[in-house]
């Protein structure tokens, strides 16, 4: 392995742990979301965990089949725009989109299951992608998947329980929820654009060294 590849393979750990980090610091404020509406009770929370494992699911999913598709930096970059901007809308419309579902549901544990489907589905789904595309990203060949398999799910894992820390410990406690999800959205869009960039500088270099 090259010296230029393993700061590659680190930048994508990097990359592996910030998604799994912010997973579950969204995913703890869904609750703080809700609860002006629905309450904390333990079925505003079995909605909250449904609707991030069936979306999380179907981001795996969707993710390793995209993964097949001529892989890139770049679009492992996109995918962490994306998933910045569709979590975006959190910070813009939640209450109103609470106070809407409220009115309409009056089962709170359904109301709260449509309201985390809702606020929550799309951006989990895109950063559900992320954990599939890494591994592709990251293996060379049929020899070491498992062992960097193994590797990812560990930073990934990590990176969640770091965020499940941090917010729950100190995040929530220092700064309005919308301030978290939108550094959150800052954060996921700097390094996609970042990942992006670097393979950009990649292909360049590639580019020059073929006509010398």
């Amino acid at each position: 392995m090259t010296k230029k590849s393993n700061y590659s393979n680190i930048f994508i750990y990097l990359l592996a742990f910030t998604s799994g980090f912010s997973i579950m610091g969204i995913e703890l404020l869904g609750g703080r979301i809700l609860a002006p509406f629905f309450g904390s009770s333990v079925h505003i929370w079995g909605s909250i965990i449904t609707v991030f494992m069936l979306s999380l699911s179907l981001g795996y999913l969707l993710g390793g089949k995209l993964s097949t598709r001529s892989p890139s930096l770049s679009t492992y970059g996109l995918i962490f725009v994306v998933a910045a901007i569709t979590l975006l809308p959190i910070t813009l419309f939640s209450q109103w989109l609470m106070e809407a579902i409220f009115l309409t549901v009056e089962d709170s544990r359904y109301g709260s299951l449509l309201a985390s489907m809702a606020l929550f589905f799309i951006p989990t789904v895109i950063l559900g992608m992320l954990s599939p595309y890494s591994v592709r990203l990251l293996v060379t060949s049929s020899n070491e998947s498992g062992q960097v398999a193994g590797k990812l799910y560990f930073v990934s894992t990590l990176g969640s329980a770091l965020g499940t820390i941090v917010t729950s410990f100190y995040l929530i406690m220092w700064f309005d929820i919308n301030v978290i999800i939108f550094s959150f959205c800052t954060l996921l869009a700097c390094l996609g654009l970042l990942a992006i960039f670097i393979n950009k500088i990649k292909h360049s270099h590639a580019s020059e060294l073929s006509h010398v």
